[in-house]
């Protein structure tokens, strides 16, 4: 897992600004000092939902960062970028040609962690390194449980002051709700024979 630091300075207009498609995939706009970052690009056809809100905001949209390729991460990007003429996309180096990795971006301004599919938010806290009951699409499509079990603990020591995942709601002070869902996937992955290749509920 990547933490990416973007330096742009804060707007005077705070807040996370969500857009929910169904309740359960999750984009962000965040202002800056130039207009508008838009993390994560969300489902084909959220598109407009996302230019609709800027538009409300009275902001350009000046970049789009994701988190990761998942369709239901970057599934409106071509057409947000077919709009936006010039848009900065910013991506993981590694996922850059194939957008095929993992990114999280911390917001040192206000503490702020947009981890993507690192945690969910729905019905809990929990982290994709297991297949959570509660939303387990996520964990599905994890493609090495070590490896976001250790993200996980990453993000976990940033001490954030406010967890938005790409499903479910933003969560203030999430600090021992991600350490309790780290140690449960930690208990998980240790009764698994091969925690890397098969999900476990």
């Amino acid at each position: 897992m990547t933490v990416a630091a973007h330096q742009t300075g804060r707007s005077a207009e705070t807040g996370i600004h969500r857009i929910s498609r169904f309740g359960l995939v999750n984009e962000y706009l965040v202002p800056e000092d130039d207009g508008l970052t838009v993390i994560d690009a969300g489902l084909p056809g959220t598109s407009r939902l996302i230019l609709a809100r800027a538009r409300a905001l009275g902001m350009p949209i000046r970049r789009i960062a994701l988190t990761h390729a998942h369709r239901d991460h970057q599934g409106s990007l071509d057409a947000l970028a077919a709009a936006l003429p010039g848009v900065q996309v910013i991506a993981s180096e590694r996922e850059a040609p194939l957008l095929a990795g993992h990114i999280a971006f911390f917001d040192t301004r206000d503490g702020t962690l947009y981890a993507g599919d690192a945690f969910t938010t729905t019905l809990g806290v929990a982290t994709s390194a297991v297949v959570p009951w509660r939303y387990p699409m996520a964990g599905m499509a994890t493609w090495n449980r070590d490896l976001d079990l250790a993200s996980a603990r990453l993000l976990a020591g940033l001490d954030p002051a406010r967890l938005a995942s790409g499903h479910g709601p933003v969560v203030e002070a999430p600090g021992r709700a991600m350490t309790r869902a780290i140690a449960a996937a930690a208990r998980k992955l240790e009764r698994s024979p091969n925690p890397a290749a098969s999900p476990r509920w």
